[in-house]
């Protein structure tokens, strides 16, 4: 298991963590849970305090709704997909447990971007992917609301070809306003695209050129357990 970066506060901070985390794209190079940090032209040296943090999200998932677009492509392609470990697919969504993270949040004000900074991990859950004798497998997901990314592990009929690869991009434009439900925060609206690497890769295992970078894939809803 991976560990999160601690930091210290309450969670009646968490929803406002949660909401401006997906969707912020700037900063960080790869799924790290270091905090980076870029510091506006400023006088000062001084490193603000953050306003709020999660130091451990306690569980939830991450679903996709799966586009009709994105799923007429695999079928175009004599892609099935399915899912792998402790994920679910439920007519067209595909749904993921999340294990951990931990999230940072500086004020938008402030001089230090990304203003929001952690991971979400999901581990032993993953997205298969298969085309006759061939199965590819991203999985142990990684949110990374700096960069506005996801990470994941990918495997060829079980061979290892890539840890942590940058797998898709999040786009935050249709984000629908926060929901608290019990000990859970609920996003909705971040739409998921297939990454230039993803594209690259998957067509050249299923020796195609029809995989486009930045596919919609679907709509992702994070409920995250905050409390």
């Amino acid at each position: 298991m991976r560990k999160s970066t601690k930091a210290g506060v309450g969670a009646a901070a968490a929803a406002a963590i949660i909401v401006s985390g997906f969707g912020i794209g700037t900063g960080v190079a790869n799924a790290s849970p270091t905090v980076h940090t870029v510091k506006a032209a400023s006088s000062s040296s001084t490193i603000p305090a953050p306003e709020a943090a999660v130091p451990a999200i306690k569980g939830g998932n991450t679903a996709v709704a799966l586009d009709s677009g994105f799923l007429a492509a695999l079928k175009s392609l004599g892609l099935t997909p399915g899912v792998t470990g402790s994920a679910q697919l439920n007519g067209s969504t595909v749904s993921f447990p999340i294990t951990g993270g931990s999230v940072v949040y500086w004020s938008p004000k402030s001089h230090y971007r990304p203003y929001v900074q952690g991971i979400l991990e999901h581990d032993g859950s993953g997205l298969s992917l298969k085309a006759g004798s061939t199965t590819v497998t991203l999985s142990n997901f990684t949110i990374n609301p700096g960069n506005s990314r996801l990470y994941g592990d990918v495997a060829v009929n079980g061979t290892v070809a890539a840890t942590q690869a940058y797998l898709f991009d999040l786009h935050g434009q249709t984000l629908k306003p926060l929901m608290l439900q019990g000990n859970d925060a609920i996003l909705t609206g971040t739409t998921v695209h297939i990454s230039p690497d993803a594209a690259a890769l998957l067509n050249k295992t299923f020796n195609t050129t029809a995989v486009k970078s930045e596919l919609l894939v679907g709509v992702a809803t994070i409920t995250a357990q905050i409390k």
